[in-house]
C-alpha cells in the first residue's frame, strides 16, 4: 500500500512582503470586479420600468371574482373594453353654446377612438343646470398599459375647442388609471434625486468631513444600480408582480440599510485604525468584528421580506423577492466594495479628523455611559413608563377609517380626473354610479340579467357584448363608486348571482376590483404578520442562544409598532385630513417595523451578550449600549430619513408608508432600543439569556443581582 504525498501549498509558507503584497492587491481586485457588475447591471437597470405593472389586475389574486371578470372580458368580441366620462361644468348656469361645444367633443372623440361618430350623444343636464355628462366606450386597445395615457391626452386635447368659462374634465376609470400612471413614472427619478440628497446631508453631518461622505454615497448608488439589474434578471427567471409601489420602496431600502451598514463598518474601522499600520489590516479586522451582525441583521430583513411571498395579493407578494434582492445586493457592496474603496483610500480619507496609529481613540460614548447608568437606577420606571405611552398612542387606532378610495390617492394636486368624478358625485345624484361588470353563462344570462335587475342598490342593468363562453352584463349601482351604498350593492349582486347560476355568473369591474383589494389585504395581514414574527424569533433565538431575549425583544418592537401606527394614524386624520388608511400599508409597516426595529436590537444585544460574558448582564448591558449607542442611533436617523422622502411624493399610499415607517424608526430608535431594551434586560439580569449557559452563570461580576431587593 503506498500512501500519496500532497503538494504543498505553495501561498500557505509565504512570509511578509510576499504575503503583504497578496492583501494588498485584494482591493484592487475588487473594485475592478465591481466595475464590471456595475457595468452590467446599468443596463439591466435601465429595464426595470419595462416590467413593473401597475394596473388592478396585476396586484390582484387569480381567485378573484373581478380578476376572472378582466379575463372573461379578454374572450369576447373586441376584448376588454374601457370607458371615458367628459363633465362639461359651467357655474352659473349652462349656456346654449355649451351644449353645442359638448356634442362636438363627443363628435370628435367619437371619430378619434373609433366610435360609431352618427350615433347620437347621450348628453345628460345636471338638476341644477350648472353641468353637462356624456360617456364614451372605449376598445381594449386604448386602455392598456401604453395606450391608456395617450387616449386620455388626446381627449383632453380635443376637448379644447369649447367656449370661455365653460370647464371640461375626463375622468373614468381609464382616465383615473391614466393619471395614476402619470404620477408613478415620476415617482423613480424624483425619489432617487431626493433620498440621495438626504443621504448626503446626513453623512456630512455625520462624518463632518468633505471626502468621507463620498465613500459611502457611492457604494450605496453601486448598490442601488446593482440591485435593479439584479431585480430585471429575476423577473426574467421567476414570475413575480413589480409594481411602481415596490419599485419606489427599493430604492428607499437600498438606500437606507446600505447607509446603516456602511455607518456601522465605518464606526468599526476607524477604531481599528489606531491599532493598525496599514488600512488593509484595520479593515479585516473591522470586518471579522463588524461584518457577523451586519450579516446577521440583512439575514433578518431579508427573511422578513420573503414572508411576503405567502400572501395572495400579488403586489404585495412580489414585494418580498424585490426587497430581498435589494438588501442582499446592499450587504455584498458593502462588505466588499465599500471596504475595498476604503482601504485603496487610506487614512487620508478621514481628513481632518485622520485616526492615528497608537493614539487611543476619542471615545464618543461618554453620553451614551451616563444614560446606562441613569437606565439602571430606574430600571423599572425606565421600562415602564415607555410602554404605557406607547400603548397610549397606539390608543389613537380607536375609530380609525377604512380603506382610502381610490379617488382620495392623490397628494398635493387633484388631477382632472378626480376633480370630475367628484364634479359627477356632486351634481348628478343618482346618475353617477360606476358600472359593475357581471358576467354570465349564456344558458344562464336571462335569469342572471333579472337577478341583478332585482337587486337592491341597482338602477338599471343591460345585457352586452356575448361570446361562446360569457354573456357581459353591465349594472349601473344608484350610489356613487367607493361608497359604503356602492360596496354592499357589490356584496348583494354577488349573492344573488351567486345563488341563481353559483360559479357560472361573476360580479367584477373597477369598484370590485378595490373591492377584492382590500379583502384580500385583509386576509394577507392575518396571515404574514404572524409568520414575521414566528421567522424573526428564530432568527433571534438563533443568534443570541436563548428564548426569553427575542421574546422581549420582538414584543417591544410589536409595541412600538402599534404606538407608532395610532400616532400615524392621528396625525393622517387630524392634520393631514387624509380619507383613511391604504389598505396594503398596515402590512408594509408591519415588516419594515418588526424588521428592521429588530435589526437595530441585535446590534445591540449582540455586544451586550459578549460583554455579558467577560462582566455580568447589567454590566454587559450599560457596556454595550456606551459602545453602540451613538452608532446606532446615527444609522436610526439616517434610516428614518430616508423613509421620510417618501412623504415628498404626491401620492398618499407613499406618503403613509413613509411616515409610518420613519415615525416608528424614531420610536424605536431613541426610545425602545436606547431605553426599554436596556432597562428590561437589567431588570432580568441573567435571566434573559434563559436557557442559555449564560442564564446559569453568577448574576454580575461588577454590578448587583439579576433584581435589585430595592425594587429597581
Amino acid at each position: 500500500m503506498t500512501t500519496q504525498l500532497r503538494a504543498p501549498d505553495p501561498t500557505r509558507f509565504e512570509t511578509g512582503p510576499k504575503r503583504s503584497r497578496r492583501r494588498i492587491a485584494l482591493p484592487w481586485l475588487m473594485l475592478t470586479v465591481w466595475i464590471g457588475l456595475v457595468v452590467g447591471g446599468l443596463s439591466l437597470a435601465g429595464k426595470l420600468d419595462s416590467v413593473t405593472r401597475d394596473n388592478q389586475a396585476d396586484y390582484l389574486p387569480a381567485g378573484a371574482q373581478s380578476t376572472k371578470v378582466l379575463l372573461a372580458e379578454a374572450g369576447l368580441p373586441g376584448g376588454g373594453d374601457g370607458l371615458l366620462v367628459v363633465v362639461y361644468e359651467r357655474a352659473d348656469g349652462i349656456r346654449p353654446g355649451d351644449r353645442e361645444a359638448a356634442v362636438r367633443g363627443y363628435t370628435a372623440l367619437a371619430k378619434r377612438f373609433g366610435n360609431d361618430t352618427d350615433a347620437p350623444p347621450e348628453i345628460v343636464e345636471s338638476n341644477h343646470g350648472t353641468a353637462l355628462m356624456l360617456g364614451l366606450p372605449l376598445d381594449r386597445k386604448w386602455v392598456t398599459d401604453e395606450a391608456e395615457a395617450v387616449s386620455v391626452a388626446d381627449a383632453r386635447a380635443l376637448l379644447a375647442d369649447r367656449p370661455d368659462g365653460l370647464n371640461a374634465y375626463v375622468t373614468g376609470p381609464s382616465a383615473i388609471g391614466a393619471d395614476m400612471d402619470e404620477v408613478f413614472d415620476a415617482v423613480d427619478a424624483r425619489l432617487l434625486l431626493a433620498t440621495t440628497v438626504v443621504v448626503a446631508l446626513l453623512l456630512i453631518l455625520t462624518y463632518r468631513s468633505p471626502l468621507l461622505w463620498l465613500v459611502p454615497l457611492a457604494s450605496v448608488g453601486v448598490a442601488a444600480v446593482t440591485s435593479m439589474g439584479a431585480v430585471y434578471a429575476l423577473t426574467q427567471v421567476f414570475d413575480f408582480t413589480i409594481t411602481s409601489m415596490s419599485s419606489a420602496l427599493l430604492i428607499v431600502l437600498v438606500f437606507g440599510a446600505g447607509t446603516d451598514y456602511a455607518l456601522l463598518l465605518v464606526s468599526r474601522y476607524r477604531e481599528e485604525l489606531h491599532r493598525h499600520e496599514r488600512p488593509i489590516d484595520a479593515m479585516m479586522a473591522a470586518l471579522r468584528g463588524a461584518g457577523p451582525a451586519i450579516a446577521a441583521s440583512a439575514g433578518t430583513v431579508t427573511a422578513g421580506l420573503l414572508c411576503l411571498l405567502v400572501a395572495d395579493l400579488n403586489s404585495t407578494s412580489g414585494l418580498g423577492p424585490v426587497g430581498a434582492a435589494g438588501i442582499a445586493v446592499s450587504l455584498l457592496v458593502m462588505l466588499t466594495f465599500f471596504p475595498a474603496l476604503l482601504v485603496v483610500l487610506g487614512r487620508r480619507i478621514f481628513w481632518p479628523f485622520v485616526p492615528r496609529l497608537g493614539v487611543e481613540a476619542r471615545r464618543s460614548g461618554s453620553r451614551w455611559a451616563r444614560l446606562g447608568e441613569l437606565v439602571d437606577r430606574r430600571r423599572v420606571v425606565s421600562w415602564a413608563v415607555p410602554l404605557v405611552i406607547l400603548g397610549a398612542l397606539a390608543l389613537g387606532l380607536v375609530g380609525a377609517s377604512g380603506s382610502l378610495p381610490q379617488l382620495d390617492q392623490f397628494a398635493r394636486s387633484t388631477p382632472d380626473s378626480v376633480t370630475g368624478a367628484k364634479l359627477i358625485d356632486e351634481r348628478f345624484p343618482g346618475q353617477g354610479g360606476q358600472p359593475v361588470t357581471v358576467m354570465s353563462r349564456p344558458d344562464k344570462s336571462k335569469e342572471v340579467l333579472a337577478a341583478v335587475r332585482n337587486t337592491s342598490g341597482v338602477a338599471s342593468a343591460e345585457s352586452g357584448r356575448a361570446g361562446k363562453d360569457w354573456v357581459e352584463i353591465e349594472a349601473i349601482p344608484v350610489d356613487s363608486p367607493e361608497s359604503a351604498g356602492e360596496t354592499a350593492t357589490i356584496k348583494r349582486l354577488r349573492d344573488t348571482v351567486q345563488k341563481v347560476a353559483g360559479d357560472a355568473a361573476l360580479v367584477g369591474g373597477p369598484s370590485a376590483e378595490l373591492l377584492d383589494t382590500d379583502e384580500t389585504n385583509k386576509g394577507d395581514r392575518n396571515r404574514v404578520m404572524p409568520l414575521i414574527l414566528l421567522v424573526v424569533l428564530v432568527i433571534l433565538g438563533l443568534l443570541l442562544r436563548a428564548v426569553v431575549a427575542p421574546l422581549v425583544l420582538v414584543a417591544t418592537v410589536v409595541v412600538s409598532f402599534f404606538g407608532a401606527l395610532g400616532l400615524c394614524n392621528l396625525l393622517f386624520d387630524r392634520v393631514l385630513g387624509f380619507g383613511g388608511w391604504e389598505s396594503s400599508v398596515p402590512l408594509i409597516g408591519f415588516l419594515f417595523l418588526v424588521a428592521l426595529g429588530v435589526d437595530y436590537n441585535i446590534f445591540l444585544m449582540s455586544r451586550v451578550r459578549e460583554e455579558a460574558v467577560r462582566h455580568g448582564t447589567v454590566a454587559g448591558t450599560k457596556r454595550g449600549l456606551a459602545v453602540t449607542g451613538g452608532v446606532i442611533t446615527s444609522a436610526g436617523v439616517v434610516l428614518a430619513a430616508t423613509f421620510a422622502v417618501l412623504a415628498s411624493l404626491p401620492l398618499v399610499m407613499l406618503i403613509e408608508i413613509g411616515i409610518l415607517v420613519a415615525v416608528g424608526v424614531l420610536i424605536d430608535t431613541l426610545l425602545v432600543r436606547s431605553i426599554v431594551v436596556p432597562a428590561l434586560t437589567m431588570s432580568l439580569g441573567s435571566r434573559i439569556w434563559w436557557p442559555g449557559k449564560l442564564s446559569r452563570t453568577s448574576e454580575d461580576r461588577e454590578g448587583t443581582g439579576s433584581m435589585n431587593p430595592r425594587g429597581r
